[in-house]
């Protein structure tokens, strides 16, 4: 089965957006969709680095709608510091060291860093020993640091138990 579907939720999920983005459920716009969701992985698996599995799909879902909760709550945050009377911005640059080494959940990690409103992923460091983190408003860099760490990093080191 791994053979003719490589990566079972990468198809599900390419399935799922092109639906999303045909915004149609005629006959043709399903095949045409199980047929991409399909090749897709066959053609670019020989690109792909060392395959992380994803061993805990319950805590996937649970750290996706964790994320969508937090890019709401930053919206209304930096919304509030952009649009208040007191513009005491406190930008940073800040040097996140990585416990995880992996190519995928660091690529997550910092995928979700960027989506997050008031933050952006600037580099991984050779190794990926560290990942530069320029934020909008820090007060304390640490306890930004020690929050990424137990919201995101922690949980993807549980997703992928690495």
């Amino acid at each position: 089965m791994t053979k003719i579907i490589p990566a079972p939720w990468l198809s599900l999920l390419l399935f799922a957006v092109w639906l999303l983005l045909q915004n149609s459920l005629a006959n043709g716009i399903l095949v045409l969709g199980a047929i991409l969701a399909i090749a897709i992985p066959l053609l670019t698996r020989k690109a792909w680095p060392d395959h992380v599995r994803l061993k805990r799909p319950d805590l996937a879902l649970i750290y996706f709608m964790r994320l969508l909760v937090d890019i709401v709550q930053a919206n209304f945050a930096i919304a509030a510091l952009i649009l208040g009377r007191n513009r005491n911005l406190k930008p940073a640059l800040v040097e996140f060291p990585l416990d995880i080494q992996a190519d995928l959940p660091v690529t997550i990690l910092a995928s979700t860093i960027s989506l997050t409103p008031g933050t952006i992923s600037a580099s991984v460091s050779d190794g990926r020993k560290s990942l530069l983190i320029h934020a909008l408003n820090v007060d304390d860099p640490q306890a930004m640091i020690h929050d990424i760490k137990k919201r995101y990093e922690s949980r993807l080191k549980e997703i992928f138990e690495c």
